[in-house]
């Protein structure tokens, strides 16, 4: 009598699923990091540990000859607390992400800053992070 089964199970394992799921989640993420863009205001940032929380937010930026942006739109210096009101007037936790460049005097930042707590706006100072 033989009694030896005709199905036999093989150990082996077969890698091609597995490699098609790590190769669509590389497209993935590469596509999706792609997306993620800071302002296109060229600045360079002081650097320091932590990260910048990016809800809804309003950018503004100081460039080292002292020009101001609100969301990459020049306005002047005068205007900048009409504007930031008129912009942040509508959102619940209204938030100003305050870019400026290592070279920026502390005066132009404290400035900004004036002005939010003035208006009782949130400020998150946007740095570039330590490598």
């Amino acid at each position: 009598m033989n009694f030896r089964s005709r199905n036999k199970v093989t150990p082996e394992f077969n890698m091609s699923s597995m490699t098609d799921i790590v190769f669509l989640l590389l497209i993935f993420f590469m596509i999706a990091s792609t997306l993620v863009t800071t302002n296109a205001i060229d600045i360079v940032l002081p650097k320091a540990s932590g990260k910048t929380e990016n809800n809804s937010s309003v950018a503004v930026s100081i460039k080292k000859d002292l020009t101001y942006y609100i969301d990459q739109k020049r306005v002047g210096e005068s205007v900048l607390e009409n504007q930031l009101l008129a912009l942040l007037s509508s959102q619940d936790k209204p938030t100003i992400v305050l870019r400026a460049e290592k070279s920026v005097p502390v005066e132009n930042v404290v400035k900004v800053m004036d002005i939010a707590n003035r208006n009782k706006f949130k400020v998150i100072l946007a740095v570039q992070p330590n490598k």
